[in-house]
């Protein structure tokens, strides 16, 4: 089986690369906690919308072979519950 493409997200992890680094600068240069922690929470929600696109992606694209009742199928549910654990 081919993996997916996921270099449509790039740009955003791009994007949550340097609000990472906006972080660190905030907390090198002192800051109010209450910024900071703002700017975490954004980050934090950057995160989730990636992390949301490409398991809908995995959905899509890697899940749909499997919906043909066969063993497949329990191993695929199997291991989404295990990566959405983590």
């Amino acid at each position: 089986m081919k993996n997916p493409c996921h270099k449509d997200k790039l740009t955003s992890l791009r994007r949550i690369e340097g609000q990472v680094r906006g972080v660190q600068n905030m907390i090198e240069e002192g800051k109010y906690c209450v910024d900071i922690l703002n700017q975490i929470k954004a980050l934090k929600n950057s995160i989730i919308t990636v992390e949301g696109k490409i398991l809908e992606t995995h959905l899509r694209e890697c899940i749909k072979g499997s919906l043909d009742g066969s063993e497949n199928f329990d191993l695929k549910i199997d291991e989404i519950i295990k990566t959405m654990k983590r």
